[in-house]
């Protein structure tokens, strides 16, 4: 992956945890003050549907004022539908995608054909010594399996020979040449992200360019070649240290995942264990894309200016050539199962002290999922419980907040915070349960629901304005179960009555049901400077920014720098008015970095790259 792509898919990780936020199971965690006069919540988006017949499937919403098409598909493939040996190799594929194809990515096809099966017959070899490697490490003779400094002197010999060929290939590819026709053709914000259950990939071209767009995503769903396959994987890698390893809290909680799922696959990363990103082969890569990728695993969504009859002509004439899969794509079978004690995490970071405190709850349109959606309305922003009590009245912690994440198979209810002065994770965490037992045991006021409900109306009509969020919803949506859920979740969730909030929070918020991560400060570390403002967020993504953040203030490459900036340029417009403050902290972040470098004192810094 160039720079400039890893910096495009760092920020959308980023940009992902913003929309997220946005869509209805986190919908009411902005409440607000009510508007005036909200809109009718019987608002529905218009689509129109068809399927080629391979089984691609494509959702489409006609917008003829505008000058241009949001255009995306979704293989429904994440995370989940891996297994132990190939963790990360969803996001893996994120990567791949964008190597290009016979046609695109190289200037000379035969030979490339020609190095990607000599550095397979090369790494079939390691892959022999390297199972060697992991008895010798078993046994106790070395002590790490992947350590340079253990590896054969026959080892060397073939890294050394794959190395060459690396090379050679380089030499011969067109860096990022899908970038280039798309920019070209005035394209914007081309991307894409993993998540548990779907990949999503996007772009934005203008309505003249619908042709470009079919041609292009057709020859790389039909034909992608994946270069540099194995030297990829160590760009993985890299992203996983910066995004996990390298961030004061990132490890800590993927080891939380790793504790509250006992059985499901949402228990590892979706960038994969280490041992499996070093391990799996080219060939195990084709077999997950031949059934992951098929057409009948993929849906299409387009949001703009075209002609309907035009879309399916063009559709039938570019991605009904893909043949079907060979192979149905497997369900997720195995299943969470029930939590019978509490699990708790003690962890020592260089962060401001936290808490969180998790409980199992429903999947993707269960019908307990809109009441939970309405508490996290009740207890998030500004007037919500949790800023009143622990945040203003208390001043026991400086954020506070919860959610509702229900993804296709499973789900889970959250309440995250950050110690405040003197406070420690422990008085948040009996903060929480205070607050919960109110409304477990007190009858909710009609007006403070009504509050919520009038911000979950205004939230289903802000949802219909921006054409790239129509899109992301129709993908997103579409890849954890159905489309559908767009044009219904507000009228559902608007007839959650106050006892349905209150028989949820005592379903579901038992003590044997909650799993609780701990978070002191590390000895020796230093408090944290003021938090910026980013604005009525949740605290979970308020890490996140951070996170990412703390990346970009590291970078030393400019032409990095100003990718990146041009990339949150193009896609803050997209964000309501609740996230432009987290979009203007980032915003401003990399514009200082830049400033800082392109000075004087730091211009030797310019030569290094991420």
């Amino acid at each position: 992956m160039s720079p400039f792509r890893y910096v495009r898919s760092r920020l959308f990780a980023a940009g992902c945890a913003l929309f997220a936020a946005l869509l209805p199971a986190a919908a009411p965690a902005l409440a607000a003050a009510p508007p005036a006069a909200p809109p009718a919540p019987s608002s529905k988006v218009p689509v129109q549907t068809f399927a080629l017949s391979n089984g691609m499937e494509f959702l489409l919403i006609r917008k003829p004022e505008l000058s241009t098409i949001s255009t995306g598909w979704v293989a429904k493939v994440g995370s989940a539908n891996e297994r132990p040996g190939i963790t990360g190799i969803s996001h893996f594929f994120e990567h791949m995608m964008f190597k290009g194809t016979s046609s695109i990515g190289t200037k000379d096809a035969a030979r490339d054909a020609a190095i990607i099966d000599e550095q397979e017959a090369i790494q079939d070899k390691l892959r022999a010594a390297y199972q060697e490697q992991r008895e010798r490490w078993r046994r106790g003779e070395i002590d790490d399996p992947w350590d340079a400094k253990n590896r054969t002197p026959e080892m060397i010999e073939l890294e050394k020979k794959f190395q060459t060929l690396v090379e050679e290939q380089r030499s011969l590819m067109v860096k990022d040449e899908m970038d280039q026709i798309y920019s070209n053709a005035g394209g914007t914000g081309l991307n894409a992200g993993t998540f548990n259950d779907m990949t999503f990939y996007f772009v934005t071209v203008p309505a003249n360019k619908l042709e470009l767009w079919f041609w292009l995503e057709s020859d790389r769903l039909a034909g992608p070649v994946f270069r540099e396959f194995y030297s990829e994987r160590d760009v993985v890698h890299e992203e996983r240290r910066l995004r996990t390893e390298s961030t004061p809290t990132g490890k800590f909680a993927e080891q939380l995942d790793a504790i509250f799922w006992q059985s499901h696959p949402y228990n590892w990363p979706v960038v994969g264990w280490p041992s499996d990103l070093r391990s799996y082969s080219l060939q195990q890569a084709k077999d997950y894309y031949a059934t992951y990728y098929a057409p009948n695993n993929i849906v299409v969504a387009l949001v703009g200016n075209f002609d309907v009859a035009q879309v399916q002509a063009l559709a039938k004439k570019y991605f009904e050539r893909i043949p079907r899969g060979k192979v149905a794509p497997p369900d997720v079978v195995t299943t969470e199962m029930e939590q019978l004690a509490e699990k708790r995490m003690d962890a020592e970071c260089d962060c401001q002290p936290q808490i969180e405190v998790r409980y199992h709850t429903v999947p993707f349109e269960h019908a307990d999922s809109y009441a939970l959606d309405v508490l996290t309305g009740l207890m998030n922003g500004q007037t919500g419980r949790l800023n009143k009590q622990l945040v203003l009245k208390d001043q026991i912690a400086s954020t506070a907040g919860t959610g509702q994440e229900s993804d296709k198979w499973a789900g889970y209810f959250s309440f995250t915070a950050e110690t405040k002065g003197d406070s420690t994770p422990e008085t948040l965490e009996e903060a929480w349960y205070a607050e919960l037992k109110k409304v477990q045991e007190q009858p909710i006021p009609p007006k403070e629901l009504e509050k919520v409900k009038n911000q979950i109306a205004a939230d289903a009509f802000r949802q219909l304005q921006s054409p790239f969020f129509l899109l992301f919803q129709l993908g997103y949506y579409e890849g954890r179960g159905d489309w559908r859920y767009m044009n219904q979740w507000a009228d559902k969730t608007l007839a959650v009555t106050a006892e349905d909030v209150q028989r949820v929070a005592k379903s579901y918020f038992t003590p044997e049901n909650r799993t609780v991560g701990v978070y002191r400060r590390k000895a020796g570390t230093g408090a944290e400077g003021d938090a910026p403002d980013l604005g009525d967020i949740p605290p979970a993504m308020r890490q996140s920014i951070q996170q990412q953040v703390k990346m970009l203030k590291s970078m030393n490459d400019i032409p990095t720098l100003e990718a990146a900036m041009q990339q949150i340029q193009q896609q803050k417009a997209t964000m309501p008015s609740q996230f432009q403050k987290a979009i203007a902290y980032v915003e401003g972040v990399v514009e200082a970095r830049l400033n800082e470098l392109k000075s004087g004192g730091a211009a030797a810094a310019q030569g290094g790259g991420q």
